[in-house]
């Protein structure tokens, strides 16, 4: 079985107003020294407004779930003496002027690429699949390129920025395509093609170096892994570990077709990249690209089709009914995106989402993975309302 892992950015806000406050180098500090040893890491990213939580490798998704709790509940535990929450929010709904982090990487970074990184305030989830050698990842690659789209969808976690409605449900995967090199990799053949495509974007000098190749899925520089980036960090936990489970599943997938023999399909990246800002801008409440045939159709049609695409590496892990489970209640849910939405027309206070959003992590570790902005008294409660399980059961 396939090991996994999960790195998700949280965002530091303050407990008062909702407003990102640049405390993560203290944050960063508590939570090293309090971390018990091999449960993943803790390290800083671009902007102090932000933090990143790492799981270690795991074959079940309970217990990745159960450290991405752990994980979430020590950023927050910690943040809290610097009055601060860490949400899980892939953008600000409110309007802030990031604060860089210091290091000589991130200096250059910043005076290097104009208004990007000055302006970028943005929190995704990478999730890490283990691969059998690196030829084995690129086939991967090919063959999950068409599947992505679906999972900024499922994740879609940023509707605001600024102190606005951006109109789009991951608003976040609008800012991050700003950065060159970021997005859908077009279709490698072979590990030697990939290794040619990377050293020849290298060689033109509009990227400090390989860790700056943004693509929506890589091999990893330092894991025996392929790295799938597109997802927002989603508002709850579940919908990661959902997330995870699926991309294992799609990584088997892609594996065994490849074994088989099976081609890849010739989709062109433009065309990816178009299915992707269709994902950005519906979320699961209009169209997505079908993978199958390059056309529009309904969120819940396309989902299906991804699940009943990956439902036998999903059996054979033990993670159908998990994921099945999931889905489910992301639909009855709804998005993060819709669930922030919801609470600013109760509200009519962007903080109050935002601080809203930081109870997720409160909540869930009572035991209550999944409950979310409906839960927290701000737009009212959700219940345990729950949808039939299976391929067609899960997204009704």
């Amino acid at each position: 079985m396939r090991t996994m892992g999960v790195e998700e950015e949280l965002l530091l806000i303050d407990r008062s107003t909702g407003v990102p406050v640049p405390v993560a180098d203290g944050v960063l500090a508590g939570a090293m020294a309090t971390r018990v040893p091999d449960r993943g890491g803790v390290v800083g990213e671009m902007q102090r407004e932000m933090i990143e939580v790492m799981t270690r490798p795991h074959s079940s998704l309970a217990s990745l779930g159960g450290q991405v709790l752990d994980n979430r509940a020590l950023v927050e535990r910690v943040a809290n003496g610097f009055g601060a929450h860490a949400a899980p929010l892939a953008a600000s709904p409110t309007p802030v002027a990031p604060h860089a982090s210091d290091g000589a990487r991130y200096r250059r970074m910043m005076n290097r690429y104009g208004c990007i990184p000055r302006l970028s305030l943005t929190c995704g989830m990478h999730v890490h699949v283990s691969i059998e050698s690196p030829a084995e990842g690129v086939a991967i690659l090919d063959r999950i390129r068409t599947w992505t789209p679906v999972l900024i969808a499922l994740s879609a976690n940023s509707p605001f920025h600024d102190g606005s409605d951006t109109g789009h449900a991951s608003y976040r995967s609008i800012a991050w395509s700003q950065w060159p090199c970021s997005g859908p990799m077009e279709r490698f053949g072979s590990l030697e093609r990939y290794r040619a495509v990377t050293e020849t974007m290298l060689r033109t000098g509009a990227l400090l170096d390989s860790g700056m190749l943004y693509l929506d899925a890589r091999l990893s520089e330092h894991h025996p892994t392929v790295e799938v980036r597109v997802a927002d960090v989603p508002l709850d936990p579940g919908v990661t570990v959902t997330i995870a489970g699926i991309v294992r599943a799609l990584v088997d997938t892609a594996a065994e077709e490849w074994r088989s023999g099976s081609l890849e399909r010739d989709t062109p990246s433009c065309a990816i990249r178009l299915a992707n800002w269709r994902a950005a801008l519906e979320g699961l409440d209009g169209e997505l690209v079908d993978p199958l045939t390059g056309r529009p159709a309904p969120a819940r049609e396309v989902v299906t089709l991804l699940l009943a695409h990956v439902l036998p590496a999903l059996t054979a892990n033990g993670d159908d009914q998990l994921v099945e489970r999931g889905l489910a209640d992301l639909f009855a849910r709804g998005t993060g995106a819709a669930r922030q939405r919801a609470a600013f027309a109760a509200t009519g206070d962007l903080g109050q989402v935002a601080l809203a959003a930081a109870m997720t992590n409160v909540r869930a570790r009572t035991g209550r993975v999944g409950a979310g902005l409906q839960d927290d008294g701000v737009v009212g409660t959700s219940g345990d309302r729950r949808v039939g399980t299976g391929v067609n059961g899960a997204v009704r």
